[in-house]
């Protein structure tokens, strides 16, 4: 803030200002009425006073316009008045105060004290004849009180501005808390579409993907007349046709689409079964029986295998024209590691991908503190391999340890178990 737009002390509570000045006047009408002879012309000059703060000076104080002709009243009444009487200095106790109320800037109201101090300095001299001892008490007195208005003037003001610039930054403070506050919403509805895409894609897409196949396969079944064969399609039509509606009520109702009720191991082996019927493709599965005791892996890295299982199965479906792929689930140290691979043919892995599969496999396993690794060439199948941090419960570690026969419980024991062949 510039100096020449600083507003000096300006204050919290006009009614205050009303009081003191009224005060003083009283103060000041007593001290006139002591002195007989030159009462009327101070009574006089202090009515003038008062009616100029009345109509000028309250005015002045959220008017600047009305602040010189207010402050030049003053300073000239308060020399006159001292003129009369020199009692009538103590005029100063509000007149310097008001100048820094209402002057608006911090020059101004310097130069105004100054010409108070000297109308008033002037007055006092002419009252005592101009004698030397009303010399040295008028320089004495007016260089003490402009001193002290000036340096308390100052420190106030300055204390004020920094209130102001303080208030400023709150402000701010709170406009860019509402903009944060606006952004992380937007990001949060960012990430929340971004997680539904995936949980459609993993999910729904998928489900309609095999619709769409077992359609084509009832199509040309039912070319050939081959009813024995269209039947069983349609049955499987109408089993991934509700699968695909359950998952659809998941996503809405619950925003989990997932049903691990059995475990992990289940879960994935259903996967494979359905896989199996929906593509024809020879594909088993094996995973660890460590995998599959309850509590070994938490809920969320059972959602993350399941869902980077289906992603697996998918693209194997979509685009390796494989006829075989296996699915393994087993545990290495402090992982857990799913494997996918197939014998297809493959793809170039250098080639920048342009769906959600991959990608949102990728991020997903991320978000979990997890890695994928994608090992293929043209024509020489693929093999997807997304690993996952060993989440123990508290049973889990101790039942591990007894297993192991050592207190760090990692497995020693892994049966191949829940496999599944066409």
């Amino acid at each position: 803030m510039r100096e020449s737009e600083a507003r000096p002390a300006r204050q919290s509570g006009a009614p205050w200002w009303d009081i003191f000045f009224s005060a003083t006047m009283v103060l000041l009408v007593l001290i006139a009425s002591q002195r007989g002879s030159s009462a009327p012309a101070v009574l006089t000059t202090l009515g003038v006073i008062s009616i100029g703060y009345v109509v000028l000076g309250r005015r002045a104080r959220d008017d600047s316009r009305f602040a010189v002709p207010f402050v030049a009243l003053l300073i000239l009444g308060s020399g006159i008045a001292t003129s009369f009487n020199p009692s009538m200095a103590t005029i100063q106790v509000i007149a310097f105060p008001l100048i820094w109320v209402v002057m608006p800037g911090i020059r101004a109201a310097v130069i105004a004290n100054a010409a108070l101090a000297i109308a008033v300095a002037v007055g006092f001299v002419y009252a005592l004849d101009g004698t030397p001892s009303a010399y040295q008490q008028a320089l004495t007195i007016e260089v003490i009180s402009l001193v002290g208005s000036v340096a308390l003037g100052i420190w106030m003001t300055r204390i004020e501005q920094l209130s102001d610039e303080r208030q400023l930054l709150l402000d701010e403070l709170t406009v860019t808390q509402g903009r944060l506050a606006q952004l992380h919403r937007e990001s949060g509805a960012t990430s929340e579409r971004e997680r539904l895409a995936r949980d459609i894609h993993d999910t729904i897409a998928q489900s309609l993907t095999g619709i769409v196949m077992l359609s084509q396969h009832a199509q040309r079944e039912l070319q050939a007349g081959d009813l024995g064969s269209l039947e069983r399609r349609l049955e499987a039509l109408e089993t991934n046709a509700r699968e695909a509606l359950v998952e659809t009520r998941s996503l809405v109702t619950a925003g989990a689409p997932v049903e691990l009720g059995e475990g992990i191991v289940a879960a994935l082996g259903r996967l494979v079964e359905r896989f199996v019927r929906d593509t024809g493709i020879n594909a088993s599965f094996e995973a660890d029986a460590y995998v599959g005791s309850p509590g070994r892996l938490s809920r969320d890295a059972e959602v993350v295998l399941l869902r980077s299982a289906q992603e697996s199965l998918a693209n194997i479906r979509k685009h390796s024209a494989a006829t075989v792929a296996t699915l393994t689930v087993r545990a290495d140290g402090d992982a857990v590691v799913l494997t996918a691979a197939d014998n297809g043919i493959g793809f170039d892995a250098e080639a920048q991908s342009t769906g959600h599969g991959l990608p949102g496999m990728r991020d997903r396993l991320a978000l979990a503190g997890g890695t994928l690794v994608v090992a293929t060439a043209p024509g020489a199948g693929t093999t997807l391999r997304a690993t996952l941090p060993l989440e123990l419960s508290a049973g889990a570690g101790a039942g591990a340890g007894a297993d192991s026969g050592a207190s760090s419980g990692a497995p020693v024991s892994r049966d191949r178990a829940a496999q599944v062949r066409s």
